[in-house]
């Protein structure tokens, strides 16, 4: 086989840190080639210096594409050749129609002008290839994060890529949604298209990958051939870790107590169309020191439910009762609802939970400033004493407390956001999604954080739409679907079957 793609020798360093370390890389054409590590391994600071984001000179190291070594000086450059990289945030606009994005700076014209008629026929085109069934004047805004994603390839197809570079493009998708992401790639591996893909869930790797090159602390630590024999999961881990993880979930014994936490009758309207209810009569609670989850498919109301609970965050016309050791709290806004010992870490933890301009130490006080102040004015050596404590118990990594959160990885983000809502003191704290887009090793930490908190009295209510995370963390198990709880499992008789079989059978009503 012949190599599209070699990176050899690639430093990067940022002030402060060396993110990369003399990394090389082969991808060869017509594979699909998957990219692993740990949160802060390098893997997508090196996909930055491949497709000129980070432009030529300010790292060190060569690009050699197609044979001929390739010096970008942005991210034209590249795109120019056939490489095009879908990052992890979307970057579609929402209000412009799916045409108006997939020729978003690549225009179709004549004379200076648009021609629509050519670029609505080539969309339809585009998005036939892609399996999706909707008209090019539809708004971004009116599509789901799965027909998102697959706006962002066929725009990438418009460019008659060559190298298609994916950064996590799974992590907000349901299980058939990714399937038909993962089934794509493969038939763009069968037209000859490369793919370097980047993702945490190591069950697809598996799937689909030719060969995998694992990163570790900025380094390359080896690349495997699934063409010679198939890489399961524990060998990935082993890669990426540097150790075996014979048990992915922490071990716990729970002591539980007596309920702490009721919700009574819950609802909630859609924030734009009134007639809509999302969030139907939800009843529920929560015991001191126990870990309740929230399954369901995407779509089900989870993350509508708990923000409507968090002081009406989302939606309208919002009814039901609050009820915090027996007594009802007010919960009508974020600061009642802080104040009255509620939490909630948004599953959008780079739009919602942090401010990425902000440094960590801002970041870990934010939501309890009142604990770093003396008569309303903030003590900076009392601020800096409970960020640097936080980041030592929550094992951040970053050279001082005062590195700007957009700067750490995903992992490192998240344990932030937890600090920041610890250090509130909360009696509840509601987790959405608390490992997403996290790699193996930060999820363990995650988890024991999480089991910390229980073991302490608090109540934990924990939504994922990863089954097998609620299965290994949580004591008992709502099931969710359309708005409304159809099921509740304790965890002894809780499964994957009994879970979709309670989907399925409500969705049969």
């Amino acid at each position: 086989m012949n190599a599209i793609l070699e990176m050899r020798g690639i430093t990067k360093t940022f002030p402060g840190v060396k993110a990369l370390d003399d990394v090389n890389i082969t991808v060869q054409a017509g594979e699909i080639h998957a990219l692993v590590g740990e949160n802060g391994a390098g893997k997508s600071t090196l996909m930055k210096v491949l497709s000129g984001v980070y432009p030529h000179g300010s790292y060190s190291g060569s690009i050699i594409y197609e044979g001929e070594e390739r010096r970008f000086r942005g991210i034209a450059d590249s795109e120019a050749l056939g490489i095009i990289i879908i990052h992890q945030e979307l970057a579609l606009v929402p209000l412009l129609s799916i045409a108006e994005n997939i020729f978003l700076g690549n225009e179709q014209a004549k004379y200076g002008v648009i021609d629509w008629s050519a670029a609505f026929a080539r969309t339809k085109e585009l998005l036939k290839v892609v399996g999706l069934n909707e008209s090019p004047e539809t708004l971004v805004t009116n599509l789901g994060v799965g027909k998102q994603q697959l706006v962002e390839i066929a725009k990438a197809l418009s460019k008659k890529v060559k190298l298609l570079i994916l950064d996590e493009p799974t992590a907000s998708l349901n299980e058939k949604d990714s399937d038909a992401l993962l089934n794509l790639l493969l038939q763009f591996k069968a037209q000859g298209i490369s793919s370097i893909l980047i993702s945490h869930k190591l069950n697809e790797i598996s799937k689909v990958a030719d060969s995998i090159t694992v990163l570790r602390d900025g380094g390359t630590v080896e690349t495997l051939d699934c063409r010679a024999e198939p890489v399961g999961e524990d060998r990935i881990i082993r890669g990426m870790v540097g150790r075996t993880m014979e048990d992915r979930y922490p071990q716990r014994n729970p002591k539980i107590g007596e309920t702490i936490f009721q919700v009574e009758n819950w609802s909630a309207y859609h924030p734009i169309h009134a007639h809509v209810q999302v969030v139907k009569n939800v009843n529920l609670n929560i015991r001191r020191g126990e870990i309740v989850g929230i399954a369901g498919l995407m779509g089900a109301g989870r993350t509508e439910f708990a923000m409507s609970l968090f002081g009406r965050s989302y939606g309208q016309n919002i009814s039901g009762r609050v009820l915090l050791h027996g007594r009802e709290i007010d919960v009508s806004t974020v600061e009642k609802a802080v104040s009255n010992g509620i939490a909630y870490a948004t599953e959008d933890r780079k739009t919602y939970g942090l401010v990425l301009a902000e440094d960590i130490r801002k970041n870990v006080t934010l939501a309890n400033l009142d604990g770093v102040s003396k008569r309303l004015v903030i003590d900076d050596m009392r601020e800096l004493s409970v960020a640097n404590d936080y980041r030592a118990k929550m094992r951040i990594r970053s050279p001082s407390v005062f590195q700007e959160t957009v700067n750490l990885s995903g992992g490192n983000q998240q344990k932030v956001v937890l600090s920041k809502w610890l250090f509130s003191d909360p009696e509840i704290l509601i987790l959405d999604e608390p490992t997403r887009g996290i790699d193996v090793g930060a999820k363990y930490e995650i988890y024991t954080i999480i089991n910390r908190l229980a073991d302490a009295g608090k109540g934990v209510l924990m939504i994922s739409s990863e089954m097998p995370e609620l299965l290994g963390m949580c004591d008992r198990i709502y099931v969710m679907n359309e708005g409304a709880l159809i099921a509740e499992l304790g965890v002894a008789e809780a499964s994957q079957e009994k879970i979709m079989h309670a989907i399925v059978k409500s969705g049969r009503r």
